[in-house]
């Protein structure tokens, strides 16, 4: 994937998607602002989410025991993945044994981190999506864009086209009457998936949350696939983010409730999924439980960063995002997209790696709307410009200084401002520059302050968004000395 900049100019060009994003995010957050305005004690919740979540973190290896303990003891076998490659074995060798070609799937948003579709297609293994939006997307060899609506880019007409031209190729073809109705969408969808779930001996989901003290694994959804993955399959292999473990049912009960109002809009999930290790007679009769790192650890270590790790997958950062609204999703060319994609890629990833990640913490304009938007409090705009400095100081050679421009610039600015007199100069050589100006400027309204819409060399850059103001004719130091202060003379 290319850097942000360039890969969102691309989707800023992109009319089509820029409509179905503001549309679709906009009715995420008016129906998320009328739950959360239920709530009297909503801040209240933040906080004590915010608060069990670092708590948690700050124990996380004696959590993780525990919950290795308790699903044990209930009959699950629980596997450490460090990275991507060791989780997507583990998945590959519960097939290979069982000797399937075919697994259906739970959304999971740790699974498309570590590419396990790709990982089992290598081993002649087919994934079969079964969330609606997963399942568009997958149909149409796409990427998701949206952590809540992996197809919050596609429209009704779009999503019809991609059923009628791909379905027939996966499995039971699309009706031939097929309209762009959505329950008529969402019927296609279910025959076409209803064959899956009838014949698949083995699930892989993800998971919401790991309670330590039971061993009891929660996955919330709207549509019922999951229900039925984590039910009808002889087998189930759950891949487990390191940080999705809370201690207690206690706890887990705020976060079912700052979930749902934050992410759907909804004042509680249509399905809400919890089992715990195997239970004879009912549901899978072999479970396994991989419990992932995959850079988590890398996060944990940044005393800043570390709050991300927090986050629930709500996507209501995305949802208020000034950026992603116009962007979209694949623009941050990572399965985490918007401002949480933006700090936990690089958290995960470590920065100065390569030119993509190292390009998401300036993917933003620091607004803070996602800030007030998220449940569990994840100052995403403080982690933002931690990052920026990281990235900085990644490409300093040997510690050094950045051959950079805007380094050099601010390091001439420092300079200036060290020294008074310097300070002078340069502001009696920026009133001869602002008259100058004035001659190539214009007023932003009438009697307003002068701007250059255009200016040549590097600076083409920054007015090519944006108007540059123009140096003022009279400095600050010279309006004060002129006026005495502002008092023209006259006594305060």
């Amino acid at each position: 994937m290319p850097a942000f900049p360039d890969a969102a100019r691309t989707a800023l060009s992109n009319t089509q998607l820029r409509a179905n994003l503001a549309n679709a995010t906009g009715v995420i957050r008016a129906k998320r602002a009328a739950v959360v305005a239920e709530v009297e004690n909503w801040e209240e919740l933040r906080l004590v989410g915010a608060a069990v979540k670092d708590a948690t973190l700050g124990a996380l290896d004696e959590h993780l025991l525990t919950l290795e303990a308790a699903l044990a003891a209930r009959g699950a076998v629980v596997h450490w993945a460090r990275d991507a490659h060791e989780a997507c074995a583990v998945v590959a060798s519960v097939a290979n044994k069982h000797g399937l070609d075919e697994v259906v799937k739970v959304k999971s948003m740790a699974t498309q981190e570590i590419g396990l579709n790709d990982a089992l297609a290598e081993e002649g293994i087919a994934a079969w999506e079964t969330d609606l939006a997963e399942l568009i997307v997958q149909l149409d060899d796409d990427m998701p864009s949206h952590i809540l609506v992996p197809a919050i880019h596609r429209s009704r007409a779009e999503i019809k086209a991609i059923f009628q031209r791909t379905m027939a190729d996966a499995g039971r073809p699309a009706p031939d009457d097929l309209t762009d109705e959505p329950s008529r969408l969402a019927e296609a969808a279910r025959l076409h998936l209803r064959e899956k779930f009838m014949r698949a001996r083995m699930a892989v989901s993800g998971a919401n949350f790991a309670v330590a003290e039971t061993g009891t694994l929660v996955v919330v959804e709207s549509e019922g696939n999951g229900r039925m993955c984590l039910t009808l399959p002889d087998v189930l292999v759950s891949i487990v983010g390191i940080e999705k473990v809370v201690p207690t049912y206690a706890d887990l009960d705020v976060f079912l409730q700052l979930l749902a109002r934050s992410s759907t809009g909804e004042r509680m999930n249509p399905y809400t999924s919890m089992w715990t290790g195997v239970t004879p007679g009912d549901g899978p009769q072999e479970v396994h439980v991989v419990l992932l790192d995959n850079g988590r650890t890398r996060a944990l270590a940044d005393e800043v960063g570390r709050q991300a790790l927090r986050c629930i997958r709500c996507s209501a950062c995305l949802n208020v995002c000034p950026i992603y609204e116009r962007t979209g999703g694949h623009a941050y060319g990572s399965v985490y997209p918007g401002p949480i994609g933006a700090i936990l890629n690089p958290l995960l990833k470590g920065v100065g790696i390569d030119e993509q990640t190292d390009s998401l913490p300036y993917a933003s304009t620091l607004c803070g709307a996602c800030f007030e938007a998220c449940p569990v409090r994840i100052d995403i705009p403080t982690v933002l410009v931690d990052l920026r400095a990281q990235v900085v100081d990644a490409h300093r050679p040997n510690g050094g200084a950045i051959r950079k421009l805007e380094p050099a610039a601010m390091k001439g600015a420092g300079w200036v401002l060290a020294s008074a007199p310097r300070l002078r100069a340069i502001q009696r050589l920026s009133r001869t520059i602002g008259r100058a100006a004035q001659l190539l400027g214009r007023h932003i309204a009438p009697g307003g302050r002068w701007v250059l819409t255009r200016i040549p060399g590097p600076g083409a850059k920054w007015t090519s968004a944006r108007d540059m103001p123009t140096p003022p004719i009279e400095p600050f130091r010279a309006w004060w000395q002129r006026t005495d202060g502002g008092r023209d003379g006259r006594p305060w």
